[in-house]
């Protein structure tokens, strides 16, 4: 038992010296660890004083400079507000320079001013002193060449003003003549610069047309075989198409003669489609016929839709679209209505773009304006007239319809586009070859042209040459002077431009000459 106890005393004491000892090794180890961390913050400490001083300079160097580059800023701003304040005093004092030197002149020109009106006072009672004199004097020579002369001076004023009134009409006419003369030149010069332009930049054929179609065949045999038995073959073929088929002497063809070029292209392909099938008789004529008939219909609306396309016209109505497309089997004048109004619209929607004007309008009152001359029924109304109605029947726009209207003067053109067609169409007819003219109305042209100028007073004869293009006009040399015959040859002019109708120009040329003879014998 005492064993025991001694044995615990024993383990109390040893723990109580374990204790003890460790927690000396403790304290050592901390003063140790203690000393190390005092140590590395003193360091620490020291680093961030050394970093925080950098770090202080840094930020005064940065002051410093920012300081310096505001006061620089300060300083230019400051420069420059006092150069803007020098320029503005710079620019009052130079307009208070001008002023002062405008009222100094503007004093002057007054002290001028009241000189000149002082002189002109003196002047002008110089001037009523001196024209006074003069009326005094000039009443004395009019009573002395009243006496002498024996005439009164109402009688020599009278006498003068005649005079002075024949040698100012002389004048005045060469003045006018001259003047007349260098407008023509700069107006023709104009002009034919347009239409030459015009002309280069348009290139059409022509297609001439005849009131006669000739169908060529292989042999006088099938002449027979198309007039059948007892002519009930051409009798048929005629009634369908309403067309005169002439089968004459002439080898290996047959006429197809009718003013309706439709009609007369119906005939054609009908006798073509019977000639080659072989099958000739009434009741197989009249179905062709009718067939070719429904083929020529769907080929005028083809027709006149590529036409109305290549000439980039939109909008157009179906019935006018028709009518364009009839223009191919129609001619005037020998000359193809289709292409002609083609023609016209492409000069018209070139002189439009020369001028400034609507192209597209002026191309569609171009292609429109000889629509008139297409009836499906015969009217009376002139073609223009008729044009007209049709166009504004399917809503085409005012100034076409003027253009439509007046290209042959038959309305007042109210329109600029008027005059554009106008000459278009004349431009387009007048060109060599473009028209073949009948001789009647032609020699009746030429005595028009005469006519008109052998009804002046002093005319002695007349001749027109050069196709209608110039009328030579021969005046008795007695009677008209030449100053005369200038204003002779304007009112000849005149009166053909007011009266005749005619093509392109025509040139009034007035001779005047004398002539003495003696015969030696």
């Amino acid at each position: 038992m005492i064993e025991i106890i001694a044995g615990i005393i024993g383990l109390i004491v040893g723990v109580a010296a374990g204790i003890l000892f460790s927690r000396s090794s403790l304290n050592s180890k901390a003063k140790f660890m203690m000393e190390d961390a005092r140590k590395n913050a003193e360091n620490l400490v020291e680093k961030a004083t050394v970093q925080a001083e950098a770090i202080k300079k840094e930020k005064q160097l940065q002051a410093k400079e920012k300081f310096l580059e505001l006061k620089s800023q300060h300083d230019a701003d400051i420069q420059a507000r006092e150069k803007k304040i020098q320029e503005i005093e710079k620019r009052a004092k130079e307009k208070e320079q001008k002023l002062v030197d405008e009222l100094s002149k503007t004093s002057k020109l007054e002290k001028d001013l009241e000189k000149q009106i002082y002189d002109y006072t003196k002047k002008h009672e110089i001037v009523e002193k001196k024209q006074a004199e003069l009326n005094a004097i000039t009443a004395q020579k009019v009573e002395i060449l009243e006496k002498i002369s024996n005439y009164s001076a109402e009688e020599a004023r009278a006498e003068l003003v005649e005079s002075l009134k024949s040698e100012a009409k002389t004048r005045a006419q060469a003045h006018v003549q001259s003047i007349m003369e260098e407008a023509q030149m700069n107006a023709k010069n104009e002009a034919r610069k347009i239409v030459i332009q015009t002309i280069q930049r348009i290139g059409a054929e022509q297609a001439i047309e005849n009131s006669v179609s000739v169908f060529n065949i292989e042999s006088d045999e099938v002449k027979g075989r198309i007039i059948g038995r007892e002519g009930r073959n051409i009798r048929a073929l005629e009634a369908a198409t309403g067309v005169e088929i002439i089968v004459d002497d002439t080898p290996e063809a047959i006429l197809l003669s009718c003013f309706d070029p439709v009609r007369r292209e119906i005939a054609r392909l009908s006798l073509h489609r019977l000639v080659t099938d072989g099958r000739i008789h009434p009741a197989r004529i009249e179905e062709v016929v009718e067939k070719t008939r429904k083929h020529i219909e769907e080929e005028i609306i083809e027709v006149g839709k590529r036409t109305i396309i290549d000439l980039g016209i939109h909008g157009l109505h179906p019935e006018l679209v028709k009518i364009v497309g009839r223009m191919k089997y129609r001619s005037s004048y020998g000359q193809n209505l289709l292409q002609h109004s083609r023609e016209v619209a492409n000069i018209a929607a070139t002189m439009a773009a020369e001028l400034g004007l609507n192209v597209k309008l002026a191309k569609r009152a171009g292609l429109l304006h000889d629509i008139g001359k297409v009836p499906e029924q015969e009217s009376e109304l002139p073609h223009a007239l008729l044009g007209m109605q049709w166009a504004e029947k399917y809503g085409e726009h005012p100034e076409v319809l003027n253009a439509i209207g007046a290209h042959h003067d038959e309305i007042e053109m109210t329109s600029l586009l008027s005059p554009i067609v106008q000459v278009a169409d004349a431009i387009s007819g007048a060109r060599p070859g473009a028209r073949r003219q009948v001789l009647e109305s032609y020699i009746q042209r030429l005595k028009d042209l005469e006519a008109a100028a052998l009804s002046f007073d002093g005319v002695s004869s007349a001749y027109a040459i050069q196709a209608g293009r110039e009328l030579r006009v021969i005046v008795e040399s007695g009677k008209v002077n030449d100053e005369v015959a200038a204003q002779l040859s304007y009112d000849i002019s005149e009166k053909i431009q007011n009266e005749l109708t005619y093509p392109g120009q025509v040139k009034v040329t007035v001779i005047r000459e004398t002539r003495a003879v003696n015969i030696a014998r």
